[in-house]
């Protein structure tokens, strides 16, 4: 337990486990947790660790697909995908926010937004754009499909960074599919999603929902027509048949970092060296 001092070498404080702390700290006493690996220092109520207070981790948030839209119905939109690296600070909690999926609709007007997913102060990925109704598709982290129903209505517009815009309908011929987070949708298709392997294998999330008149979903988890986008992907909700609609698929927010586990929260896996958190639905990521 005893501190360390070398002529040439420096200064090494002392040692203890977490079992074995000093049993009558005083404020600013400070010591290195073999048991955590860390340096830390008494506050007067509590042991904090301030070796690395900073560390990187890598981050996927994808926000609720939009919900296939009525009458001649485009196509909901992926929801928008966000995928970097951010610096956290050890201690700190992180609101986590997972995005439901828009409800899709069967009786007129555009299918329902997807919610946003958010990693508080790092980022918010934008919910997708509903399917248009006899209108034009939502706007949202990907586009809503245009409706086929009397006109040729144009596709939503996606979010710069996150997805990308729906297609645009025929009138009478096919409803547009919703934009995914690879690309535009081109035709009555949803467009694809992108693959990411954060979770420690390749998964494709955020896929465009598909129009009707037989258009398929996009990869990632995106309905085709009439059918709902797959939960916890952020797939994009197909268009209204005339007997069925879909739902916009939920969000999913992940969280990895190099080495062994040091935030809580979420489901916790480690795979290839890295620990990772997920949410499936909101909670807490205390880093």
């Amino acid at each position: 337990m005893a501190a360390y001092i070398g002529g040439t070498t420096g200064f090494g404080p002392p040692s203890w486990t977490t079992a074995t702390r000093p049993g009558s700290p005083v404020n600013g006493q400070l010591g290195w947790n073999s048991t955590l690996g860390q340096l830390e220092s008494w506050t007067g109520s509590q042991w904090q660790q301030i070796t690395s207070l900073l560390y990187s981790v890598s981050y996927l948030v994808v926000a609720g697909g939009g919900g296939g839209g009525a009458n001649g119905g485009g196509g909901g939109g992926a929801g928008g995908l966000l995928a970097s690296t951010s610096a956290v600070t050890g201690g700190t909690s992180y609101s986590i926010t997972v995005g439901s999926g828009g409800t899709g609709v069967t009786s007129s007007g555009n299918g329902g937004n997807g919610n946003n997913s958010v990693l508080t102060g790092i980022a918010t990925a934008i919910g997708g754009g509903g399917g248009g109704g006899a209108a034009a598709g939502s706007s949202g982290g990907s586009g809503g499909g245009g409706s086929s129903a009397g006109a040729s209505y144009a596709g939503g517009a996606g979010t710069a960074g996150q997805g990308y815009a729906g297609a645009a309908g025929v009138n009478g011929v096919i409803s547009g599919g919703g934009g995914g987070a690879s690309a535009a949708a081109t035709n009555g298709n949803g467009a694809n999603g992108l693959s990411n392997s954060i979770s420690g294998s390749a998964v494709t999330y955020a896929g465009g929902g598909g129009g009707v008149s037989g258009g398929t979903g996009g990869s990632g988890g995106g309905g085709a027509g009439g059918v709902s986008g797959t939960a916890n992907t952020g797939g994009g909700g197909g268009g209204w048949t005339g007997a069925t609609v879909g739902n916009g698929g939920s969000g999913i927010v992940i969280i990895s970092y190099v080495g062994t586990q040091r935030g809580t929260g979420g489901t916790v896996t480690s795979s290839g060296g890295n620990t990772i958190h997920t949410f499936t639905s909101s909670g807490t990521f205390t880093a």
